[in-house]
């Protein structure tokens, strides 16, 4: 992995003097290697990985959109998930990409910005979406009688346009709150997209309150999501452990796992990224980390849910026969 410029050092290029000062009007993002050919090897396998994440994610957003059979909430909050999971992958990956084909390592001001202001709200709608889908699961197995009154198209509607305002609120906030800071001396962002930790890193002014700010706000919002989704699988556990039928357990059980590892999946590698920062000076540790927050959860998400989900197997099933018949 290469190991990056100092801090100090900038492209002429990328800078403004003004009153004695440096400001930055560029970054460097980090690279995949520093060997030539491993960029290109490292950035058409992340585009392959983007590609099969796209058209998981795209395939479930069809199968639950014309296969009337998945027109219920627990489907509806998935293909949102799904939308979410497509654009989240649609980020950071083609750019770093292409970026990495041509060797260009540079992003302006305002493409950061766009960048860590679409990260930011994606993670938060993905958390939010995967905590009122534990709701739905809370209701489906605890009060089936209640489900279609509780859990009705428009309290669905309402729940995820709640998840999309408040998202845009929470990223509006912390993306306006990072780039209020200067930035000026430095220009390399250790990591191969723009996110938060990394721009703390490199600013020039005083940043502890935005360091508590976006500790304390994930903390909240990860912690409380988290907190919810496992008191209703506590309630949800206790009761199919109740049903009489075995059958009826496993049912059960199959619709609330994919659930979980999603869940689990997502929040891991999302707290050990905000928890540990960057180091100082990119390496292959920080890559890891990076994927395994901004790539592998929207790419196995489509994986996990197709393949404990019958129905989705079913849908998907019908459509491929569909198309075929439709080459004929």
């Amino acid at each position: 992995m290469k190991h990056l410029l100092p801090d100090r050092e900038v492209t002429h290029s990328s800078l403004k003097m003004s009153n004695f000062t440096t400001t930055v009007t560029e970054f460097l993002l980090m690279e995949f290697s520093d060997a030539r050919e491993l960029q290109i090897l490292y950035s058409l396998l992340f585009f392959l990985i983007y590609s099969g994440g796209l058209m998981g994610n795209v395939l479930i957003v069809i199968v639950t959109t014309f296969d009337k059979r998945l027109h219920t909430p627990m489907y509806f909050f998935l293909r949102n998930l799904s939308i979410v999971d497509a654009c989240f992958i649609s980020i950071t990956i083609p750019q770093a990409s292409i970026n990495s084909l041509v060797n260009n390592r540079a992003i302006s001001v305002t493409g950061c910005a766009a960048q860590i202001f679409l990260l930011t709200f994606m993670a938060y709608v993905e958390i939010t979406l995967l905590t009122v889908m534990a709701r739905d699961r809370y209701v489906a197995i605890c009060q089936p009688l209640l489900y279609t009154v509780v859990m009705n198209p428009r309290v669905c509607m309402q729940m995820t346009l709640t998840c999309l305002f408040t998202g845009l609120l929470y990223a509006g906030f912390h993306t306006g709150y990072t780039f209020r800071l200067s930035f000026c001396q430095s220009n390399v962002i250790h990591q191969f997209f723009c996110d938060m930790p990394s721009l703390l890193k490199i600013s020039c002014s005083e940043t502890f309150s935005n360091t508590l700010s976006l500790l304390a706000s994930a903390l909240v919002i990860g912690g409380g999501c988290f907190t919810f989704i496992a008191a209703s699988y506590v309630s949800i556990f206790s009761t199919v452990l109740k049903f009489p039928v075995k059958e009826d357990q496993r049912k059960a059980f199959s619709t609330c796992v994919p659930h979980i590892i999603v869940v689990s999946l997502f929040l891991i590698s999302s707290f050990y990224v905000y928890l540990q920062p960057p180091s100082d000076f990119g390496s292959l540790k920080d890559i890891i980390i990076s994927v395994f927050y901004s790539i592998i959860p929207p790419f196995l998400n489509p994986i996990i849910y197709s393949l404990r989900n019958k129905q989705i197997k079913e849908a998907l099933r019908i459509v491929m026969k569909r198309k075929l018949s439709l080459k004929e």
